[in-house]
């Protein structure tokens, strides 16, 4: 089963096997004695005004900077009721500057609107437990800790509900849900299936979207607005050789907090974005990032140096256009 799975993305995988590893030195960051105010960058997004705003999950607060990064200042508190945060799981800026965070307060999964002051603009609730199929260093990858917001609605990446990707309106409806799920080969283990299809949605500034499974086979679709499937790319290279020789055929189980066995399953990437002109930035479990262009061929391998070598929680783009990555809000 390994060896097949090798051959399969040796012989299906576009562009070069193996590139040169660039180092992206960053050029600013959030000055330490700021950035001591927060306990957990999970995530950092830039708006078009030049603000930042700052996901702290350890602290279940968001946080906001100017574009002077001179003070901070806490927008979204800790609490289960509306307008504050419970166990959020993602966060995302729309363009508008209008935010969302989703939580899981009680085990009840929902996502909330906020105004850029922090002020509540309303939110709703997903039926059903969250279920963390997908978790690394205990950040959950998967579910609605795959959001993506529009400003208009919502994109999350859920199986479970038959199709990768379900987008949901502000008021909770579902508008629509496109992907097939791609065949793993453990089908009779819905737990393990499903996880293997479980990915992140980004949304493509040049139209449409990519879908970036997180573990499993190594692998991203590209599909249009209408959620039409344009091509389908394996992520392949030396970086990922023993990711792929070490995928198991079975997986261990861990009980969750109400005692349920799920399946472990070790994620391949931790994190992507597209650029503004439409390539896909996707960051591996190893510390560096694969560069795909708008055909889906491998550009480029970066590798993100701050104080150190930076394996991000999140990858965003300023309103410049620079890799903006998290923890450190470091702009490149």
């Amino acid at each position: 089963m390994r060896l097949l799975l090798a051959i399969l993305i040796a012989l299906t995988a576009s562009g070069p096997r193996s590139l040169p590893i660039e180092t992206l030195t960053s050029t600013a960051a959030l000055p330490a004695h700021l950035a001591g105010a927060i306990g957990e960058m999970t995530a950092c997004e830039q708006t078009a005004d030049g603000r930042y705003f700052v996901f702290d999950r350890r602290a279940h607060a968001v946080f906001t900077v100017p574009p002077t990064r001179d003070q901070v200042r806490k927008i979204v508190e800790i609490g289960t009721e509306p307008g504050r945060v419970l166990r959020p799981t993602a966060f995302d800026v729309a363009n508008d500057e209008t935010f969302v965070v989703a939580d899981a307060p009680f085990d009840t999964r929902r996502v909330q609107v906020f105004h850029s002051t922090g002020a509540s603009l309303g939110g709703f609730t997903i039926p059903g437990r969250e279920v963390p199929l997908i978790v690394m260093e205990g950040m959950v990858l998967s579910g609605i800790g795959s959001l993506e917001y529009t400003g208009r609605s919502m994109l999350m990446s859920q199986p479970q509900n038959g199709s990768l990707v379900v987008e949901y309106g502000l008021d909770g409806r579902t508008l629509r849900t496109f992907g097939q799920l791609r065949p793993t080969g453990q089908e009779q283990d819905r737990d393990v299936h499903l996880g293997l299809n479980a990915g992140l949605v980004v949304i493509n500034p040049r139209g449409g979207f990519y879908y970036v499974f997180l573990a499993g086979v190594p692998q991203f679709r590209k599909y249009d607005a209408t959620g039409t499937l344009i091509f389908d790319r394996h992520i392949e290279g030396t970086e990922l050789d023993e990711y792929v020789q070490k995928l198991p055929t079975t997986w261990p189980r861990r009980k969750d907090a109400v005692g349920q066995e799920l399946p472990l399953i070790r994620p391949a990437v931790r994190a992507a974005a597209a650029d503004p002109d439409g390539n896909l930035w996707v960051s591996l479990a190893v510390p560096v990032t694969y560069v795909y262009d708008s055909d889906g061929d491998k550009r480029r391998v970066v590798q993100f140096r701050g104080a150190g070598i930076i394996s991000p929680s999140s990858l965003t783009f300023t309103n410049k256009g620079r890799p903006l990555v998290s923890p450190g809000c470091y702009t490149f």
